[in-house]
């Protein structure tokens, strides 16, 4: 079912985007909430219209969006993580993650315009997400997931010395 959002809607669209979704997820959620509108000829037509409308304030928010994806080309994040056996994390790294580590790093990023494809990495190594700032400005950024504990020197295998146990026998 074709819909028209009428407010910024985590992991689905922004503001006047037209998604498709399920058609019980739209009819018994998102529209009754206000979140949208069904995507009717004479809706469309309306949304034509109002980004008419809004094309110089659309232009401010275009060229905003632009200059945070400026910072993010300059900014390089590391996050680290408890890590298990192998490259495994304790836990997972989400959105909100990237977003409290690009807002350490200067950059100013809500995590509802953050998308890692799966949601959660579970993994150290390279990743990239998607920051979407405005429905033409999208950014794959690239971030690394380094374990957070120091690394230690292999230590030398000292030979281990036998406890000697002491008997005593009781005769009664």
């Amino acid at each position: 079912m074709e819909i028209i959002l009428k407010k910024d809607v985590e992991n689905l669209g922004l503001e006047f985007d037209t998604v498709n979704v399920k058609p019980g997820y739209a009819r018994n959620f998102l529209i009754p909430q206000g979140f949208a509108l069904l995507a009717t000829p004479k809706n469309k037509a309306a949304l034509e219209v109002t980004l008419e409308s809004r094309k110089e304030e659309e232009a401010k928010l275009v060229a905003a969006a632009n200059a945070v994806v400026e910072q993010l080309k300059k900014t390089t994040v590391t996050i680290p993580a408890k890590v298990g056996a192998g490259d495994k994390l304790f836990g997972s790294i989400n959105n909100a993650d990237l977003a409290a580590a690009l807002e350490k790093a200067g950059v100013s990023v809500d995590k509802k315009y953050i998308r890692i494809p799966g949601n959660t990495i579970k993994r150290t190594g390279k990743f990239s997400a998607v920051v979407r700032l405005h429905r033409n400005v999208e950014y794959n950024y690239e971030f690394d997931i380094v374990s957070d504990a120091p690394v230690e020197a292999p230590k030398p295998v000292a030979p281990k010395a036998k406890v000697e146990e002491e008997t005593s026998s009781e005769e009664a």
